[in-house]
């Protein structure tokens, strides 16, 4: 089973991917330069990608997901 994680790359916008395995610098470090997840949902993962940078209400994994759910359309 895949699961959803946000992945930073350098000087780029995030970018939301699905891995079989926790992401480590040995198997997405070429592409990567820092990953948050797992994320439940992707609405979780897409919330924390457009408001989650420098935002103090969105500081973690389970704050993206409530976020996410709460205002969702």
């Amino acid at each position: 089973m895949s699961r959803i994680y946000l992945g930073y790359l350098a000087y780029h916008t995030p970018e939301i991917f699905r891995s079989e395995t926790t992401p480590t610098f040995a198997t997405h470090g070429d592409r990567f330069a820092a990953v948050v997840g797992p994320f439940r949902t992707k609405r979780g993962a897409a919330f924390m990608r457009d408001y989650g940078s420098g935002n103090p209400h969105c500081r973690c994994v389970s704050e993206a997901e409530k976020l996410g759910k709460l205002y969702a359309n």
